[in-house]
């Protein structure tokens, strides 16, 4: 068997084949770990959850139809759901109050050019655990405010105000960090 092609390795997996398992784990490790430590900011849990979702990928692949999605898009559906399956384990609290709400900050383009991916990251994993989800979810994944009320079980108006306090709290740790340079 040709183990260089998705479609090769899905059907490896089908069949329990450890060794098409292994491959298609490496083949998706750097984006789907990526994917993770988006969401759980501890590096061992993150790492669990990848686990986890991987695990749901080969009990599932046979269910995988390629008429409805990518493979990519299909093992990145896993881990979003892993990730806040995980998540929902934890206490997080997402907040009702709007009386501060206000027009979302706008930080200016080229200071988020100038960031090298590792420092935005570090600034969305300093956000409240709802608010990065939030933000992650809508910026990072593209959902939007429906479908992200749906998935964390809070309002359209819930989502909105998370996603606007993540914004606000970012250009404050942007501005910071320009500050400190």
């Amino acid at each position: 068997m040709q183990m260089d092609d998705i479609e090769s390795l899905i059907e490896g997996c089908k069949k329990n084949d450890r060794k098409a398992q292994e491959l298609l784990y490496k083949k998706f490790y750097i984006a789907m770990s990526s994917l993770c430590i988006r969401y759980i900011n501890n590096q061992q849990d993150a790492m669990q959850v990848l686990n986890d979702g991987f695990l749901k990928v080969f009990k599932n692949i046979g269910m995988y139809n390629p008429y409805q999605a990518g493979f990519y898009t299909w093992i990145r559906k896993i881990m979003i759901n892993t990730a806040i399956d995980f998540l929902r384990k934890r206490p997080i609290t997402y907040t009702t109050d709007f009386s501060d709400f206000k027009e979302e900050p706008i930080i200016e383009n080229n200071v988020v050019q100038k960031m090298n991916a590792d420092d935005l990251l570090s600034n969305i994993q300093q956000l409240p655990p709802a608010t990065q989800v939030v933000f992650n979810l809508y910026t990072v994944e593209g959902f939007n405010h429906r479908e992200i009320g749906e998935m964390l079980t809070i309002s359209e108006g819930t989502s909105k105000w998370h996603l606007s306090e993540a914004r606000k709290l970012l250009k404050k740790l942007i501005v910071l960090k320009n500050v400190r340079s």
